[in-house]
């Protein structure tokens, strides 16, 4: 075994504790999350619940589910997020293969690197946005959420630096060979693409699904919500959704209150992302490292 030093020891022992308390500030709350989602009103009421459940029901996820309105704000999500991803990923590609070669290849590249770079920094505000998708009769469509941010510049260039970072000998001896661009992109760089795209490609999904301002703004009708933004309306009158509720919900309601029900459609909206990245997670640390230190 290797010596380790005192210092080194010391270092070691004090890095896994910052790291373990970190951990637990982003862990605990979400246990305690869980813990009042599955817990009776009354318990909650009364402070009993810190990180498991008091008098254990299930009623809050019973209220949440029922009426069908979870369901279709979450469907929306779905869509954008297939939707937006797909957009995502597909003009980021044609985009950044170009702007991967250098100025030789492509003619007038570094006024493009700058063009692209100048939309990071500066953009037309919300009022033109929001006019712009109006003019376009996007309002209160699926694609009033997508367009506006087809082009995730930031990842576009970890896709480029990535791009760079790949040997030239590749292509050209794929040219050798007869290949032509198209070609060369979809079976020769996108195979070799797979950390890189999986990286930027979880950038956008949890850019999609947390985003509820875009929903907000472009869509006038509660049933076009998206889940973050039909969240973030309940969080606001969650009282009053429960008055309204009808005599349907008049056993769930009085198992429930606020807190826990705002809990268990937290927990609820949370759970596909957390499916979906243990997936991509693999990806994720080279990706990220490559795409941002090559070129």
């Amino acid at each position: 075994m290797k010596y380790k030093s005192r210092s080194r020891n010391i270092f070691m022992f004090f890095n896994v504790a910052v790291l373990t308390l970190l951990s637990l500030t982003c862990i605990l709350p979400f246990l305690n999350l869980l813990a009042v989602s599955f817990s009776s009103s009354s318990a909650v009421a009364s402070g009993k619940v810190t990180f498991f459940p008091v008098e254990f029901t299930t009623y809050s996820y019973e209220f949440a589910l029922k009426g069908g309105k979870f369901f279709a704000a979450l469907w929306v999500s779905v869509k954008r997020v297939v939707l937006g991803v797909g957009t995502n990923l597909l003009l980021m590609i044609i985009t950044a293969y170009p702007l991967s070669k250098s100025k030789e290849k492509l003619c007038g590249r570094n006024f493009y690197a700058v063009f692209f770079i100048i939309t990071m920094l500066i953009n037309g505000g919300l009022i033109p946005t929001y006019l712009m998708v109006v003019k376009m009769g996007l309002k209160n469509n699926i694609w009033s959420l997508i367009l506006p941010g087809a082009l995730p510049v930031y990842n576009m260039i970890i896709l480029m630096n990535f791009m760079r970072g790949l040997p030239e000998e590749i292509e050209e001896a794929a040219m050798i060979d007869g290949a032509g661009v198209f070609r060369i992109l979809v079976q020769i760089i996108l195979p070799v693409l797979k950390p890189a795209l999986a990286t930027v490609g979880l950038f956008c999904i949890v850019n999609h699904w947390n985003d509820w301002f875009g929903g907000l703004i472009y869509m006038s009708k509660p049933v076009n919500y998206p889940l973050q933004t039909y969240l973030q309306t309940l969080l606001q009158s969650f009282e009053q959704m429960m008055q309204k509720a009808g005599t349907d919900y008049t056993k769930l309601l009085s198992m429930m209150n606020v807190r826990t029900g705002r809990a268990a459609q937290l927990f609820l909206a949370a759970v596909p992302i957390m499916l979906v990245y243990p997936f991509l997670q693999k990806y994720f640390t080279s990706g990220l490292v490559i795409g941002s230190v090559k070129g």
